[in-house]
This record gives structure tokens, sequence and C-alpha cells, in this order.
């Protein structure tokens, strides 16, 4: 069993903002352009849809209208919690296991919220776990650890 990926960060904005930043306006600091499944066809992904709500869809919107499932939202406890299965599929790959984020928000006070992201279930990847281990773990740093912060940080 591996471990799982833990990040942990605090952002200069409440506990509702925080939130709603990363899950209603993900597509406004995701890096569209870098990590997709389009962008590993050589275009910028347009946008990423989000069903807020459990069974929620986490859906990629291509440059040519294709969608891609990046996984579905399992708990959706707004302001506090929140859980997804999830993957970003390569080009042309079948995704049948992902694995599971958890994304907690804690007030440390009035416009200062720590928020803690938890991926595991690495072993529904089989072979690929660890290389797919290692691969989130820098992706997370550039989206979540700089660009969700900076997003928070413009946002306050």
């Amino acid at each position: 069993m591996l471990d799982p990926l833990i990040k942990v960060i605090e952002v200069p904005c409440d506990q509702k903002r925080a939130f709603t930043i990363f899950i209603d306006e993900m597509d406004t600091w995701w890096p569209l352009g870098k990590f997709t499944t389009s962008a590993m066809r050589g275009a910028a992904a347009v946008s990423i849809k989000v069903e807020s709500n459990k069974d929620g869809r986490i859906v990629e919107i291509g440059p040519d209208g294709s969608e891609h499932l990046w996984g579905s939202i399992k708990e959706y406890k707004p302001y506090d919690f929140l859980s997804m299965h999830f993957h970003i599929p390569t080009p042309n790959e079948k995704v049948e296991d992902r694995s599971l984020v958890e994304v907690r928000f804690t007030k440390l006070a009035e416009k200062l919220t720590k928020v803690e992201l938890k991926q595991s279930n690495w072993e529904a990847f089989g072979k690929r776990a660890k290389m797919l281990l290692g691969g989130y773990g820098g992706g997370w740093d550039l989206i979540f650890v700089v660009a969700y912060k900076e997003a928070c940080s413009k946002n306050k």
C-alpha cells in the first residue's frame, strides 16, 4: 500500500471563499495549457466544468468541444470538506479506476484558511501507481501550492 500524497497550505481568504475558488472556480486557476488531456494533445483546454454537488462530475472541455471526464465528487460539504474520485486521463486512455482526493478547509482567522489536500487509492492504478504518485506530487506543487494559492490571494 502506497502512502497518501498530502499537501497543506494556508490561503489568505476566508473559508467559504477558499472552498468556492477551489471547486466552483477551478478553471480560473488550473493551468489549462499544461495539466489537461487537451494539453497532452498539444492545445490548451477551454475550461473545466464542475457539477458542485454529491456525485457531480468534473469534466475538462477541450478546444474542439470534446469532454474528458476527470472524476466525480464523492462527498460535498460546503465549506468544510469535499472528496472526489480523480484522475486526468492521457489521450485515448480508458480510465476504469481513479484516486481519491480529499480536500479539507479549516478556518484559522477571519481571512486565513488552512487547506489540506490528500490523494490516496494509488493501488487503483496497478503497476503505474508509483509513477503516477510521483507525477501528481510535482503536479500538485504547481497546481495547488502555487496556482490555487495565488488565486486565493487575488480574491480576498
